[in-house]
């Protein structure tokens, strides 16, 4: 099986590297990817970049140019509801900003699913290996815009009141698998917890000790795929 690996940031790509076996890079249409083994899979890994503008048109030119049989996002979160720390692992994702007039639901993007939904084979494959306290399933939420305050929080979930963490890139990466017919996972560690303490300097110093074990259910789900 041939699956993509995606990260928007330099420090999450950095992370999920030492992982693969073989490793090597080479250049794909102007972009940097890395290409080695997870277990008997071929892993193509790479950097979409932040926002879900960066996010969608990197996700389709690598489904164009590799063919995945998978797409896997990872990367950190904002909390909501979640101890930073806290592993999830997406089972539908929406989209927070997006309205398309009257008629229309908030979140829906035009010709879309107001949800999309995960792989159902790697959601049960991670059910069955994952027993921590720490590792939760559930939605998670998209916008162009880092969340930092309470406010904002409760803006979505007014929305999506079963929110559990946020992003800037796994709605428009779920958009393009779903109309490309991809299957594809997010899974998301929680950096920071907005609205509750100052979460910018969370996000900042959750870097400084990044759990790496939890990066590591990255592998164990591929093993066992």
């Amino acid at each position: 099986m041939k699956i993509v690996i995606l990260t928007a940031m330099d420090k999450e790509l950095q992370l999920i590297q030492s992982l693969l076996e073989n490793s090597c890079s080479e250049v794909s249409g102007g972009h940097k990817i890395y290409k080695g083994k997870i277990s008997a899979h071929d892993i193509v890994l790479a950097k979409c970049g932040i926002g879900k503008v960066n996010a969608a048109i990197n996700t389709f030119r690598l489904i164009q140019s590799e063919k995945p049989d998978l797409i896997l996002n990872t990367g950190v979160a904002g909390g909501a509801g979640l101890k930073i720390g806290s592993l999830l692992i997406a089972d539908q994702v929406a989209y927070d900003d997006v309205w398309c007039g009257p008629g229309t639901k908030y979140g829906e993007a035009d010709g879309c699913p107001l949800f999309f939904s995960a792989s159902k084979e790697i959601l049960n494959l991670a059910l069955r290996i994952c027993n921590s306290e720490n590792t939760c399933f559930g939605l998670i939420c998209s916008g162009d815009k880092f969340i930092s305050k309470a406010s904002e929080i409760k803006f979505i979930r007014e929305h999506f009141p079963e929110v559990k963490a946020v992003d800037m890139e796994s709605a428009a990466i779920a958009q393009v698998c779903y109309l490309t017919d991809t299957p594809f996972n997010i899974i998301r560690v929680v950096s920071d917890t907005p609205g509750e303490g100052e979460n910018i300097e969370q996000y900042k110093n959750f870097w400084q000790d990044a759990p790496q074990k939890t990066f590591n259910l990255i592998r164990e789900i591929i093993e066992f795929i």
